[in-house]
């Protein structure tokens, strides 16, 4: 038997585990495995996770915090494949330590959340989320906004999805300024963005959309200080992770905006993701000038299947030695 021979594989993701399609792609592609998924969708952490991956060798993980402690209680593991592209979740240090292989793709849900961001700054500048709460109360207010075409739009963040969005923005005909840790020349070249400094971003533009990974460097990054420079009248689209804005430090500035105080600048904001999550904080959802998602920005039907594909082939690669060969 191959050394690499997977026996037992356990699913903890609870959209991998709830869509039939995947569920028997795995089962097709390891059909002498014990397979195991999560289709109640319980959202396991700490010891629950532990509890449900004992006794597998090879786990598919999504957004469940993957840490030290829970990594060093499962001594069979060896191969963790990564459902989704987000990787502020899992010890990568914790994995290598152990000589456990970790599987991940970046990217494949670019298009999925791109969409979602391109959708959010329409919706925000056109005024359509808050009017149609508006109209769900009963209230005919026909303020209709701001076209998004020829507006300023700032993208912080330019890897694979902020890079998709410049792409979905050229029919609008926006000025684009991008900031991101690497030099993004080719873009400037392409499509006629700017790469400028984060503050330029602040001062100048319209709309602002994130992108960042959650790291040390952009936990909490957006702040009272941050959005205390933005402009005037400015709002931002977050899809990109919770943690990198300060959310009661949001909340504060949409509520300035409320009250028509004068050091208000952001007048609007959407999100997707969250500090916490589930999100429980119905003072800050129900503000009226917020429009939230239950973090779905990655989960169009296309990308669920893109990245259950992923995790699988990261799965199929491992116990074939393909993963030797990269």
């Amino acid at each position: 038997m191959n050394s690499n021979t997977i026996k037992c594989i356990k699913v903890s993701s609870p959209s991998f585990s709830k869509n039939a399609d995947l569920v028997e792609k795995l089962k097709n592609a390891f059909p002498n495995a014990d397979i195991q998924t999560n289709p109640g969708g319980v959202l396991y952490r700490g010891t629950e996770l532990v509890e449900f991956f004992r006794g597998a060798d090879a786990v598919i993980v999504g957004t469940e915090k993957f840490t030290d402690s829970v990594i060093g209680e499962l001594p069979g593991l060896r191969v963790v494949s990564k459902y989704g592209v987000g990787l502020d979740n899992v010890d990568l240090g914790a994995l290598a330590s152990r000589g456990i292989k970790f599987a991940w793709k970046g990217g494949v849900n670019r298009r999925s959340v791109s969409e979602m961001a391109l959708a959010f700054l329409i919706g925000l500048s056109r005024n359509l989320f808050f009017t149609n709460a508006n109209l769900r109360k009963g209230e005919w207010v026909k303020e209709g906004g701001d076209s998004l075409s020829g507006r300023t739009v700032g993208i912080i963040g330019c890897g694979y999805i902020g890079e998709d969005l410049v792409r979905l923005l050229q029919p609008f005909h926006c000025k684009i300024l991008i900031n991101d840790i690497l030099d993004k020349s080719h873009l400037v070249s392409c499509y006629g963005v700017s790469q400028v400094e984060i503050d330029e971003i602040l001062h100048e533009s319209d709309l602002i959309s994130l992108h960042v990974p959650l790291t040390g460097i952009t936990a909490n990054s957006f702040d009272k200080t941050v959005f205390s420079k933005m402009k005037k009248g400015s709002m931002l689209v977050n899809t990109c992770r919770g943690g990198v804005v300060v959310q009661e430090d949001l909340k504060y500035y949409l509520n300035l905006a409320l009250k028509g105080d004068e050091k208000a600048t952001l007048i609007g904001a959407a999100t997707d993701v969250y500090e916490v999550e589930p999100e429980t904080d119905i003072e800050f959802l129900s503000l009226p000038n917020l429009f939230g998602t239950p973090h779905t920005g990655g989960n169009a039907r296309e990308a669920v299947l893109a990245m259950g594909m992923a995790a699988i082939r990261g799965l199929i690669e491992y116990e074939t030695g393909e993963h030797h060969k990269k």
